[in-house]
Protein backbone atom coordinates (compact mmCIF):
# COMPACT_ATOMS: atom_id res chain seq x y z
CA UNK A 1 0.00 0.00 0.00
CA UNK A 2 1.26 3.40 -0.80
CA UNK A 3 2.17 5.54 1.48
CA UNK A 4 0.72 9.04 2.02
CA UNK A 5 1.95 10.43 5.12
CA UNK A 6 5.28 9.60 6.82
CA UNK A 7 6.61 10.91 9.54
CA UNK A 8 9.90 10.83 11.70
CA UNK A 9 10.46 10.87 15.08
CA UNK A 10 13.64 11.50 17.15
CA UNK A 11 13.57 10.72 21.04
CA UNK A 12 17.42 11.22 22.27
CA UNK A 13 18.30 10.56 26.04
CA UNK A 14 21.55 12.99 27.25
CA UNK A 15 23.41 13.55 30.37
CA UNK A 16 24.81 16.84 30.41
CA UNK A 17 27.44 17.84 33.15
CA UNK A 18 27.64 20.52 35.32
CA UNK A 19 26.72 23.60 32.34
CA UNK A 20 24.96 26.59 31.48
CA UNK A 21 23.69 25.01 28.30
CA UNK A 22 21.10 27.67 27.33
CA UNK A 23 20.73 30.80 29.02
CA UNK A 24 17.97 33.67 29.75
CA UNK A 25 18.32 37.19 30.07
CA UNK A 26 19.20 37.15 33.63
CA UNK A 27 22.60 34.74 32.63
CA UNK A 28 20.63 31.86 34.34
CA UNK A 29 20.39 27.96 33.07
CA UNK A 30 16.78 28.08 31.32
CA UNK A 31 14.40 26.20 33.30
CA UNK A 32 10.99 25.07 33.07
CA UNK A 33 8.16 23.66 35.31
CA UNK A 34 7.03 20.15 34.27
CA UNK A 35 4.77 17.69 36.31
CA UNK A 36 5.31 20.31 39.69
CA UNK A 37 8.70 20.58 39.77
CA UNK A 38 11.56 22.52 38.25
CA UNK A 39 13.14 20.79 35.25
CA UNK A 40 16.39 22.25 33.20
CA UNK A 41 15.40 23.36 29.95
CA UNK A 42 17.20 23.71 26.04
CA UNK A 43 14.98 25.64 23.90
CA UNK A 44 14.20 24.69 20.30
CA UNK A 45 15.54 27.12 18.90
CA UNK A 46 19.09 26.71 20.51
CA UNK A 47 19.32 23.15 19.14
CA UNK A 48 17.73 24.19 15.59
CA UNK A 49 20.55 27.12 16.12
CA UNK A 50 23.69 24.36 16.54
CA UNK A 51 21.70 21.92 13.73
CA UNK A 52 22.44 24.66 11.06
CA UNK A 53 25.85 25.07 12.06
CA UNK A 54 26.41 21.76 12.08
CA UNK A 55 25.36 21.76 8.60
CA UNK A 56 27.54 24.86 7.78
CA UNK A 57 30.41 23.20 9.34
CA UNK A 58 30.13 19.92 6.85
CA UNK A 59 30.22 22.68 3.97
CA UNK A 60 33.09 24.01 4.97
CA UNK A 61 34.64 20.60 5.62
CA UNK A 62 33.48 19.50 1.76
CA UNK A 63 30.44 16.90 3.02
CA UNK A 64 28.04 18.91 2.45
CA UNK A 65 27.08 20.84 -0.79
CA UNK A 66 26.66 24.91 0.07
CA UNK A 67 23.96 24.89 -2.41
CA UNK A 68 21.49 23.02 -0.02
CA UNK A 69 21.98 25.06 3.09
CA UNK A 70 20.74 28.76 3.67
CA UNK A 71 21.38 31.82 5.72
CA UNK A 72 19.84 33.71 8.52
CA UNK A 73 20.79 36.84 7.54
CA UNK A 74 20.49 40.66 7.92
CA UNK A 75 23.61 41.31 4.87
CA UNK A 76 21.04 39.59 2.23
CA UNK A 77 22.07 42.11 -0.39
CA UNK A 78 25.27 41.76 0.36
CA UNK A 79 24.88 37.84 -0.38
CA UNK A 80 23.09 38.52 -3.74
CA UNK A 81 25.47 41.08 -4.76
CA UNK A 82 28.29 38.48 -4.28
CA UNK A 83 26.56 36.49 -7.19
CA UNK A 84 26.00 39.11 -9.70
CA UNK A 85 28.37 39.41 -12.61
CA UNK A 86 27.22 42.78 -14.39
CA UNK A 87 29.45 46.18 -13.53
CA UNK A 88 27.18 47.89 -11.68
CA UNK A 89 27.04 48.77 -8.63
CA UNK A 90 25.95 45.22 -7.32
CA UNK A 91 24.57 46.10 -3.81
CA UNK A 92 21.98 48.43 -4.82
CA UNK A 93 21.08 46.53 -7.53
CA UNK A 94 20.59 43.88 -4.52
CA UNK A 95 18.57 46.46 -2.21
CA UNK A 96 16.48 47.15 -5.28
CA UNK A 97 15.25 43.71 -6.14
CA UNK A 98 14.63 42.17 -2.22
CA UNK A 99 12.54 45.57 -1.84
CA UNK A 100 10.20 44.35 -4.79
CA UNK A 101 10.17 41.31 -2.46
CA UNK A 102 10.28 41.96 0.73
CA UNK A 103 9.40 45.84 1.11
CA UNK A 104 12.89 46.54 2.20
CA UNK A 105 12.51 44.30 5.34
CA UNK A 106 15.84 44.97 8.24
CA UNK A 107 14.51 41.72 10.06
CA UNK A 108 16.97 38.41 9.95
CA UNK A 109 15.88 37.34 6.21
CA UNK A 110 16.16 33.46 5.48
CA UNK A 111 17.76 32.84 1.92
CA UNK A 112 18.92 29.89 0.31
CA UNK A 113 22.09 30.12 -2.33
CA UNK A 114 20.17 28.44 -4.97
CA UNK A 115 17.02 32.06 -4.45
CA UNK A 116 20.22 34.32 -4.57
CA UNK A 117 21.74 33.12 -7.84
CA UNK A 118 18.16 33.10 -9.15
CA UNK A 119 17.85 37.31 -7.87
CA UNK A 120 21.33 38.12 -8.94
CA UNK A 121 20.19 36.16 -12.35
CA UNK A 122 17.50 38.39 -13.23
CA UNK A 123 19.80 41.52 -12.41
CA UNK A 124 22.37 40.10 -14.98
CA UNK A 125 19.54 39.18 -17.70
CA UNK A 126 18.22 43.05 -17.33
CA UNK A 127 14.95 41.49 -16.62
CA UNK A 128 15.15 44.27 -13.66
CA UNK A 129 15.60 47.58 -13.36
CA UNK A 130 18.89 48.88 -11.66
CA UNK A 131 18.17 51.48 -9.20
CA UNK A 132 15.21 52.92 -11.73
CA UNK A 133 18.07 53.53 -14.21
CA UNK A 134 16.20 53.06 -17.57
CA UNK A 135 17.31 53.52 -21.04
CA UNK A 136 17.20 56.34 -22.56
CA UNK A 137 15.26 55.84 -26.05
CA UNK A 138 12.68 53.66 -23.18
CA UNK A 139 12.39 56.94 -21.04
CA UNK A 140 11.60 59.20 -24.51
CA UNK A 141 8.80 57.14 -25.28
CA UNK A 142 7.48 56.95 -21.88
CA UNK A 143 7.03 60.43 -21.98
CA UNK A 144 4.71 60.57 -25.08
CA UNK A 145 2.35 59.15 -23.26
CA UNK A 146 -0.14 61.10 -20.77
CA UNK A 147 0.16 61.15 -17.01
CA UNK A 148 -2.24 57.85 -16.68
CA UNK A 149 -0.95 55.71 -18.94
CA UNK A 150 2.58 56.51 -17.63
CA UNK A 151 0.89 55.96 -13.97
CA UNK A 152 -0.47 52.36 -15.61
CA UNK A 153 2.85 51.69 -17.34
CA UNK A 154 4.74 52.53 -13.78
CA UNK A 155 2.20 49.90 -11.49
CA UNK A 156 2.47 47.28 -14.48
CA UNK A 157 6.45 47.32 -13.83
CA UNK A 158 6.41 47.25 -10.78
CA UNK A 159 3.78 44.27 -10.76
CA UNK A 160 5.55 42.60 -12.85
CA UNK A 161 9.16 42.76 -10.91
CA UNK A 162 7.54 42.16 -7.53
CA UNK A 163 6.32 38.54 -9.20
CA UNK A 164 9.93 38.05 -10.41
CA UNK A 165 11.41 38.58 -7.35
CA UNK A 166 9.26 36.70 -5.10
CA UNK A 167 9.30 33.74 -7.57
CA UNK A 168 13.14 34.15 -6.94
CA UNK A 169 12.34 33.62 -3.38
CA UNK A 170 10.18 31.44 -3.47
CA UNK A 171 12.12 28.81 -5.97
CA UNK A 172 14.47 26.05 -4.43
CA UNK A 173 14.23 26.39 -0.43
CA UNK A 174 17.38 25.24 1.13
CA UNK A 175 16.98 22.57 3.53
CA UNK A 176 17.47 24.11 6.14
CA UNK A 177 14.31 26.63 4.94
CA UNK A 178 12.47 23.67 4.10
CA UNK A 179 12.91 21.78 7.49
CA UNK A 180 12.38 24.84 9.73
CA UNK A 181 10.45 27.22 7.72
CA UNK A 182 10.40 31.30 7.10
CA UNK A 183 8.08 33.95 7.96
CA UNK A 184 8.10 37.23 5.85
CA UNK A 185 6.18 39.55 7.81
CA UNK A 186 6.22 42.05 4.67
CA UNK A 187 5.00 39.87 2.58
CA UNK A 188 3.55 36.75 3.43
CA UNK A 189 3.67 34.94 0.00
CA UNK A 190 7.11 34.41 0.81
CA UNK A 191 6.51 32.48 3.73
CA UNK A 192 7.57 28.57 4.09
CA UNK A 193 6.13 26.81 6.45
CA UNK A 194 8.26 24.05 8.64
CA UNK A 195 8.41 20.72 7.96
CA UNK A 196 10.47 20.14 11.31
CA UNK A 197 9.15 20.27 14.79
CA UNK A 198 11.62 20.39 17.74
CA UNK A 199 10.69 20.32 21.33
CA UNK A 200 12.07 22.14 24.13
CA UNK A 201 14.72 19.63 25.90
CA UNK A 202 14.13 19.16 29.74
CA UNK A 203 15.40 16.82 32.21
CA UNK A 204 13.88 14.01 33.31
CA UNK A 205 13.85 14.80 36.81
CA UNK A 206 14.20 17.51 39.42
CA UNK A 207 16.87 20.23 38.81
CA UNK A 208 18.19 22.88 41.45
CA UNK A 209 20.90 25.46 39.82
CA UNK A 210 23.90 26.18 41.79
CA UNK A 211 26.61 28.60 41.74
CA UNK A 212 29.83 29.03 40.46
CA UNK A 213 31.54 31.54 43.03
CA UNK A 214 35.60 32.40 41.07
CA UNK A 215 38.05 34.82 41.12
CA UNK A 216 40.69 35.76 39.63
CA UNK A 217 44.24 36.78 40.05
CA UNK A 218 46.14 39.85 38.64
CA UNK A 219 48.79 38.61 36.56
CA UNK A 220 50.89 42.21 36.19
CA UNK A 221 51.09 43.83 40.16
CA UNK A 222 52.12 47.40 40.59
CA UNK A 223 55.61 47.32 41.64
CA UNK A 224 56.15 46.90 45.45
CA UNK A 225 52.76 45.79 46.23
CA UNK A 226 51.65 42.05 46.89
CA UNK A 227 48.44 42.03 45.50
CA UNK A 228 47.27 39.20 47.65
CA UNK A 229 43.23 39.73 47.41
CA UNK A 230 41.41 38.95 44.08
CA UNK A 231 41.54 41.13 41.19
CA UNK A 232 38.14 40.01 40.63
CA UNK A 233 35.47 38.41 42.09
CA UNK A 234 32.01 36.69 40.27
CA UNK A 235 29.68 33.85 40.11
CA UNK A 236 28.45 32.07 37.72
CA UNK A 237 24.79 29.69 38.01
CA UNK A 238 24.56 26.16 36.07
CA UNK A 239 23.17 22.89 36.67
CA UNK A 240 23.38 19.28 35.39
CA UNK A 241 20.67 17.29 34.12
CA UNK A 242 19.64 14.27 31.88
CA UNK A 243 17.85 15.98 29.38
CA UNK A 244 15.04 14.44 26.82
CA UNK A 245 14.99 15.60 23.49
CA UNK A 246 12.33 15.02 20.85
CA UNK A 247 11.78 16.11 17.37
CA UNK A 248 10.06 15.37 14.43
CA UNK A 249 9.72 15.37 10.41
CA UNK A 250 6.53 15.41 8.21
CA UNK A 251 8.57 13.81 5.57
CA UNK A 252 5.74 14.14 3.03
CA UNK A 253 6.12 17.80 3.28
CA UNK A 254 9.73 17.66 3.48
CA UNK A 255 9.72 16.43 0.22
CA UNK A 256 7.22 18.78 -1.29
CA UNK A 257 9.58 21.96 0.52
CA UNK A 258 12.66 20.26 -1.15
CA UNK A 259 10.63 20.36 -4.66
CA UNK A 260 12.78 16.77 -5.52
CA UNK A 261 13.73 19.04 -9.15
CA UNK A 262 16.82 17.11 -11.02
CA UNK A 263 20.45 18.09 -9.35
CA UNK A 264 18.72 19.13 -5.55
CA UNK A 265 19.34 16.49 -3.01
CA UNK A 266 17.25 13.47 -1.94
CA UNK A 267 14.79 13.50 0.43
CA UNK A 268 16.48 10.75 2.20
CA UNK A 269 20.12 12.40 2.13
CA UNK A 270 18.30 15.73 3.44
CA UNK A 271 16.93 13.55 6.08
CA UNK A 272 20.56 11.82 7.17
CA UNK A 273 21.93 15.52 6.95
CA UNK A 274 19.43 16.59 9.72
CA UNK A 275 20.12 13.17 11.70
CA UNK A 276 23.61 13.57 12.04
CA UNK A 277 23.60 17.44 12.19
CA UNK A 278 20.69 17.41 15.67
CA UNK A 279 21.73 14.50 16.91
CA UNK A 280 25.41 15.19 17.41
CA UNK A 281 25.35 18.83 17.95
CA UNK A 282 25.13 20.44 21.35
CA UNK A 283 24.58 24.22 22.37
CA UNK A 284 27.55 26.48 23.25
CA UNK A 285 26.29 28.49 26.05
CA UNK A 286 29.25 28.66 28.18
CA UNK A 287 30.78 26.40 26.80
CA UNK A 288 34.12 27.57 27.27
CA UNK A 289 33.89 27.64 31.16
CA UNK A 290 32.52 23.70 31.43
CA UNK A 291 33.28 21.87 28.02
CA UNK A 292 30.28 19.96 28.42
CA UNK A 293 30.63 18.32 25.37
CA UNK A 294 28.34 14.69 25.59
CA UNK A 295 27.10 12.27 23.43
CA UNK A 296 23.65 10.80 23.73
CA UNK A 297 23.21 7.89 25.90
CA UNK A 298 19.93 6.67 23.90
CA UNK A 299 18.21 7.34 20.40
CA UNK A 300 15.19 5.96 19.37
CA UNK A 301 13.91 6.97 15.64
CA UNK A 302 10.54 5.84 14.05
CA UNK A 303 9.09 6.23 10.93
CA UNK A 304 5.26 6.58 11.67
CA UNK A 305 2.53 6.87 8.81
CA UNK A 306 -0.13 8.10 11.42
CA UNK A 307 1.24 10.78 13.70
CA UNK A 308 3.97 11.99 15.65
CA UNK A 309 4.04 10.82 19.12
CA UNK A 310 5.88 12.84 21.96
CA UNK A 311 6.93 10.50 25.02
CA UNK A 312 7.66 13.44 26.99
CA UNK A 313 4.76 12.07 29.41
CA UNK A 314 7.47 9.74 30.38
CA UNK A 315 8.68 12.20 32.72
CA UNK A 316 5.77 13.88 33.99
CA UNK A 317 6.42 11.98 37.29
CA UNK A 318 10.06 13.12 37.89
CA UNK A 319 12.32 10.24 37.51
CA UNK A 320 14.81 9.32 40.45
CA UNK A 321 18.39 8.37 40.68
CA UNK A 322 18.82 4.55 40.54
CA UNK A 323 19.64 3.12 43.55
CA UNK A 324 22.26 0.81 42.13
CA UNK A 325 24.04 3.36 40.20
CA UNK A 326 22.98 6.68 41.30
CA UNK A 327 22.55 8.24 37.73
CA UNK A 328 19.28 9.04 36.51
CA UNK A 329 20.07 7.53 32.85
CA UNK A 330 18.59 3.48 33.91
CA UNK A 331 15.70 4.80 35.24
CA UNK A 332 14.95 7.12 32.31
CA UNK A 333 15.61 4.56 29.68
CA UNK A 334 12.98 2.46 31.80
CA UNK A 335 10.90 5.29 32.03
CA UNK A 336 10.87 6.33 28.66
CA UNK A 337 10.32 2.30 27.98
CA UNK A 338 7.08 2.09 29.85
CA UNK A 339 5.43 5.18 28.42
CA UNK A 340 6.22 3.93 25.11
CA UNK A 341 4.61 0.53 25.57
CA UNK A 342 1.19 2.27 27.45
CA UNK A 343 0.66 4.64 24.48
CA UNK A 344 1.24 2.39 21.73
CA UNK A 345 -1.35 -0.12 24.13
CA UNK A 346 -3.93 2.14 24.21
CA UNK A 347 -3.65 5.28 21.82
CA UNK A 348 -1.93 4.41 18.50
CA UNK A 349 -0.58 1.81 16.54
CA UNK A 350 3.20 0.95 17.37
CA UNK A 351 5.59 1.38 14.45
CA UNK A 352 6.61 -1.73 12.41
CA UNK A 353 9.46 -3.54 13.24
CA UNK A 354 11.54 -2.14 10.68
CA UNK A 355 10.90 0.93 11.05
CA UNK A 356 12.00 1.21 14.34
CA UNK A 357 15.57 2.07 15.24
CA UNK A 358 17.83 1.90 18.45
CA UNK A 359 21.32 3.10 19.19
CA UNK A 360 22.46 2.70 22.54
CA UNK A 361 25.75 2.87 24.54
CA UNK A 362 25.23 -0.44 26.68
CA UNK A 363 24.12 -2.57 23.84
CA UNK A 364 20.51 -3.05 24.71
CA UNK A 365 17.34 -1.15 24.84
CA UNK A 366 14.58 -3.32 26.65
CA UNK A 367 13.83 -5.35 23.54
CA UNK A 368 17.12 -7.94 23.05
CA UNK A 369 19.72 -5.37 21.66
CA UNK A 370 20.51 -2.22 19.13
CA UNK A 371 20.44 -1.55 15.87
CA UNK A 372 24.19 -0.61 15.56
CA UNK A 373 26.15 2.55 15.60
CA UNK A 374 24.52 5.96 14.88
CA UNK A 375 26.13 5.96 11.63
CA UNK A 376 25.10 2.48 10.23
CA UNK A 377 20.94 3.46 12.12
CA UNK A 378 21.20 6.94 9.39
CA UNK A 379 22.02 4.58 7.03
CA UNK A 380 19.26 2.60 7.37
CA UNK A 381 16.81 5.00 8.04
CA UNK A 382 17.95 6.84 4.52
CA UNK A 383 17.25 3.05 2.86
CA UNK A 384 13.83 2.45 4.37
CA UNK A 385 12.81 6.39 3.18
CA UNK A 386 13.25 5.54 -0.33
CA UNK A 387 11.32 2.52 0.14
CA UNK A 388 8.47 3.96 1.40
CA UNK A 389 8.33 6.95 -1.49
CA UNK A 390 9.68 4.83 -3.98
CA UNK A 391 6.27 2.55 -2.66
CA UNK A 392 4.17 6.16 -3.08
CA UNK A 393 5.37 6.90 -5.84
CA UNK A 394 4.67 3.17 -7.35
Amino acid sequence: MATKRLFLDVHILQTVPPSCVNRDDTGSPKTAVYGGVKRARVSSQAWKRVTREAFRKGVEEGILDENYFGYLTKRKEELVASYITRDIDKVVAAQDILKAATAGTDALFFLSPAQAKALAALVDAGNFDINDAKEEPAKAEKKKLTKAEQKKLDQAEDTSKKEAAEAALKSAPSVDIALFGRMVANNSKLNVDASCQVAHAISTHKVENEYDYFTAKEDFPEEDKTDAGAAHIGTSEFNSSTLYRYATIALHDFEKQLGGEEGTITLADATKAFLQAFIRSMPKGSINSYANYTSPNYVMITLRSDTPVNLVGAFEKPVKASREDGGYMANSIVALKDKETKVYDNWYKAPDKDKKFVVCEDGKDGEGGKDGSLDEVIDKIGEAIKECFEDKKG
